[in-house]
């Protein structure tokens, strides 16, 4: 069956066969965008646990577990967004089966707190494995009306089939195979979409993919905004403004460069190979759960310049709490939107920005440092691919 395009509006049942990849005008659904905010639901809790590990003095714990649960959110996340972009048919089945990943996500957020907490995964668990196997409902539909790409649909619906089997298995593992069994979980899930499109690609559309991950990255920064305004407001209850404004302007500053050296460009055209998007979707892991936990860190920070000695987090843990994500997600920005070209200028303005964020850790007003830097990186970054610009614009005029 060849690709196809579908008419946007309500329809009680379309076949599902493969979207058109070069479809005109392919943007984000009302219930792509919906689904994207329930999802960011989950996203907050598992920061916000984040932040209460830390200021209870349990950072390698919190991190650890933020790293565990925020792979379920992000892998659910994934799953249906790259199923969308080729099979998206907005018709009843499709959109109740949505609604039921949507439900899982719910359940996922209301679990995550004892996931980072007590490492005890069994209500993220179950949330995490309706979401998914809501998924291999749609991939046996898709199987059912693509039959040029039957094989690859299959080969999904099995594999998260037998993963999920082993997610509920790992329920019932003693508390010492937790981890290793989880690493060895998500290697399995991983290796599923290279499995199962080596048979025969899906019809992806590049300009939606790109859309999306760009969608849900502001959703992520805007919610880690939310947190740091909540945060700043409770405590402006009980200190002056002056003690808190550095925080305040450097978490500003620190979210909107993260925001611009975001989309400094679009990436449809590097989505053009299996192996060009499987690094671009399994990189924004890393981007995803830095720009959430920046949110964390920035409370944290607030906190302390507030009352930081109610906290058990020793400064410097709360200073890196932030630097850390910060330089993380700019690193990995940059080598997601990299061309594949010698090292250069940009290179060196970015590679010092991320040693400089990370430098200021040990400031005495480190979000104030970072935002600082980071608005450095910006003008920067902006004035160097400005001048390429022209100068290219002149080559070719000549």
């Amino acid at each position: 069956m060849s690709p196809r395009h579908v008419v946007p509006g309500f329809s009680w049942h379309r076949p599902m066969g493969p979207r058109e990849p070069a479809e005109e005008h392919r943007t984000a659904t009302v219930l792509e965008l919906f689904f994207d905010l329930c999802f960011v639901t989950a996203v907050a809790q598992a920061a916000a646990a984040l932040e209460h590990e830390v200021t209870a003095g349990h950072t390698g714990h919190g991190v650890l577990g933020y790293a565990l649960v925020f792979f379920a959110i992000w892998w659910a996340w994934m799953g249906f967004t790259w199923f969308a972009s080729a099979y998206d048919t907005d018709d009843v089945p499709y959109r109740l089966l949505t609604l039921v990943q949507i439900a899982g996500a719910l359940a996922v957020a209301a679990g995550a707190r004892d996931a980072l907490e007590h490492l005890d995964f069994t209500v993220i668990t179950w949330g995490y494995v309706v979401m998914r196997l809501a998924g291999v409902a749609q991939w046996l539909r898709a199987a059912a009306g693509d039959p040029e790409r039957r094989t690859t649909c299959l080969r999904y619906a099995a594999g998260i089939l037998v993963v999920q089997l082993g997610w509920l298995g790992r329920l019932a593992l003693p508390d010492d195979a937790g981890l290793w069994s989880f690493l060895v979980l998500v290697a399995a899930e991983l290796a599923v979409p290279a499995w199962a499109e080596r048979h025969a690609a899906t019809t992806w559309h590049p300009h939606h993919i790109a859309e999306r991950y760009g969608l849900f990255t502001l959703i992520v920064l805007g919610e880690s905004i939310t947190a740091a305004v909540a945060t700043l407001r409770g405590l402006l209850d009980e200190h002056a403004l002056g003690d808190l404004l550095p925080v305040g302007v450097g978490g500003l500053l620190t979210v909107f460069s993260l925001w611009w050296l975001y989309f400094l460009r679009t990436e449809p055209k590097r989505l053009g190979s299996l192996a060009a998007a499987l690094r671009w979707g399994y990189g924004h892991y890393a981007v995803f759960a830095s720009a959430a936990a920046v949110g964390a860190g920035f409370a944290l920070a607030a906190e302390h310049a507030g009352h930081g000695q109610h906290s058990e987090a020793p400064d410097l843990t709360t200073a890196a709490v932030f630097t850390v994500p910060v330089a993380v997600y700019v690193l990995v920005v940059r080598l997601l939107q990299r061309e594949p070209e010698p090292p250069g200028l940009l290179d060196g303005l970015w590679g010092a920005g991320v040693l400089a964020v990370l430098a200021v850790t040990f400031a005495p007003s480190p979000v104030l440092a970072t935002g600082l830097v980071l608005a450095a990186l910006v003008v920067a970054v902006v004035a160097v691919t400005h001048r390429r610009a022209r100068a290219a614009a002149v080559r070719g005029g000549a």
